[in-house]
């Protein structure tokens, strides 16, 4: 999309990784790289300075209009308030930023319906009228998180070590699962063996094994997924006990757009948990899409590369 012959790019920053895309019809020109490739996390203004630098990287010598960002972290208004305003103080062109599971909504014409992100990590957030951020869940995977890839991979840890514990043998798919994908044999060591990796992306790694067991007929792995989809149908239930009123739920994220027992877990449990009053719908497209869509409702002010 040309705004005054300049270009409008949409970002959105995951947790594990960035997705940049130039706005407007014709061949789509993008980029993708690890986010830990580029953000400091913590410090607004190098995350400023580093993204705008990829901007005009892909922009490639064309002035650049506006600028649309959903980013994984951003969790409170004032987050999102921060890094655009590090980005607007350095960029000279229109910038917005919102929580990355903003962008489902704003992917498919749904602002102000609520979005639920379940990949690395989880959380469901709406944006009020008056432009306050709504969160619930994101508390990371320690103790949060609920059904993303990370939660997932806790939570079937946990079934197996209970399962272990009540006397069961080894008979269930998923111990076995476990055992095979973190390489530990030992039953004793699964919770240090968990604890001692260092992120919600190294711990995520394993939840295929979870949904390889639940095909295999494990009882243990069925119950997991279905918990998984039941505490994110829960997210949007405390949105809904804190006076949002969604018609609509609109997900997206790595795991449940790859895995249809998670998605269907968590549509019939939302159905059932609100009578039907809010709807769920599936996102399979590139989230980037909803960013586009938020530089395309900015006005365009064109400025080029500062580095030329």
């Amino acid at each position: 999309m040309d705004g005054g012959n300049g270009v409008r790019i949409g970002v959105d920053i995951g947790g594990t990784k960035t997705h940049l895309r130039i706005c407007g019809p014709g061949p789509v020109r993008e980029h993708i790289l690890p986010s830990g490739d580029w953000r400091q996390r913590g410090d607004w203004g190098a995350d400023a300075r580093a993204l705008l630098g990829l901007c005009h990287a892909l922009a490639d010598g064309a002035p650049v209009a506006a600028l649309g960002v959903g980013a994984h972290g951003c969790d409170s208004t004032q987050e999102c308030t921060d890094f655009q305003a590090a980005l607007a103080a350095l960029a000279g062109f229109p910038v917005a930023v919102v929580n990355d599971a903003e962008l489902m909504p704003l992917a498919v014409g749904k602002a102000g319906e609520v979005g639920v992100v379940a990949g690395t990590g989880s959380i469901a957030v709406h944006r009020t009228e008056g432009g306050d951020l709504m969160v619930a869940g994101g508390w990371g995977w320690q103790i949060g998180d609920e059904g993303s890839s990370a939660s997932l991979v806790r939570e079937a840890v946990r079934a197996v070590a209970r399962h272990l514990d009540c006397g069961h043998g080894e008979g269930d798919p998923l111990v076995g699962a476990i055992f095979a994908t973190l390489g530990e044999p030992t039953p004793a060591r699964l919770g240090s063996t968990l604890a001692e990796m260092r992120s919600a992306a190294e711990v995520g790694r394993h939840a295929g094994a979870v949904f390889e067991a639940a095909e295999q007929g494990s009882a243990l792995a069925a119950a997991v997924i279905d918990g998984g989809g039941a505490a994110l149908a829960e997210l949007v239930c405390r949105l809904r006990l804190r006076g949002v009123r969604p018609s609509c739920a609109i997900a997206g994220g790595g795991v449940i757009t790859r895995q249809p027992r998670l998605w269907n877990a968590f549509a019939a449990s939302l159905r059932r948990d609100t009578e039907g009053a809010v709807t769920s719908l599936l996102f399979t497209g590139a989230p980037v899409i909803g960013a586009c869509n938020l530089a395309a409702a900015l006005p365009a002010t064109v400025a080029c590369d500062p580095s030329d």
